[in-house]
């Protein structure tokens, strides 16, 4: 990836981060009347994390949405959440900041973060995807794959450099649904 490129999908990241960012204050202010501050932030950030996955996925990786990509997904927002959440509470209990602004707060702080891990796992072409490619498919009667067979590569199909917008049936050609 050139720097240009690399520089354009850093501030893509940016502007979905902030319109993230946004709306995860806006349902924690709608939700934290009506329960403890806590509670609101994790309501809030959950469904907030959908949001980014597919705002991420088709804007900022331009890569396609699928199962896989879903369901790993939250993996990067463990990082975030932790981040997150040890910041609320520092910045609740010991600097002494309002759990109105303190979410805010903490979620700026986690971007640089979240941005690491969730191109690990949206973007293909990981370090780990290319060294199992580089590992040889043990031979096996006709018509068989190794462990890392076919799915290994199946999850790319299509993504190096496409939007991954037009033609998509909704169906993968391995295993289901490609989307979510």
């Amino acid at each position: 990836m050139s720097r240009r490129e690399q520089l354009g999908q850093i501030l893509r990241f940016g502007l979905v981060g902030a319109v993230n960012t946004g709306t995860f204050y806006l349902l924690y202010l709608l939700l934290h009347p009506w329960m403890p501050y806590f509670a609101a932030y994790t309501l809030a950030f959950l469904l907030s994390m959908v949001g980014s996955f597919f705002m991420n996925t088709y804007f900022t990786y331009r890569t396609r949405p699928t199962w896989k990509k879903f369901l790993l997904f939250p993996l990067t927002n463990v990082t975030n959440y932790v981040v997150q959440s040890v910041g609320l509470y520092a910045l609740v209990t010991w600097a002494g900041l309002g759990t109105r602004i303190a979410p805010l707060v903490a979620a700026v702080v986690a971007i640089p973060f979240t941005y690491l891990i969730s191109r690990k796992i949206l973007v293909p072409g990981t370090a780990r995807d290319e060294e199992a490619e580089a590992q040889p498919v043990p031979a096996g009667p006709a018509g068989a794959t190794g462990a890392t067979g076919a799915t290994g590569s199946a999850d790319r199909a299509g993504e190096g450099g496409q939007g991954g917008h037009g033609g998509q049936s909704g169906h993968g050609g391995q295993g289901g649904p490609s989307r979510v």
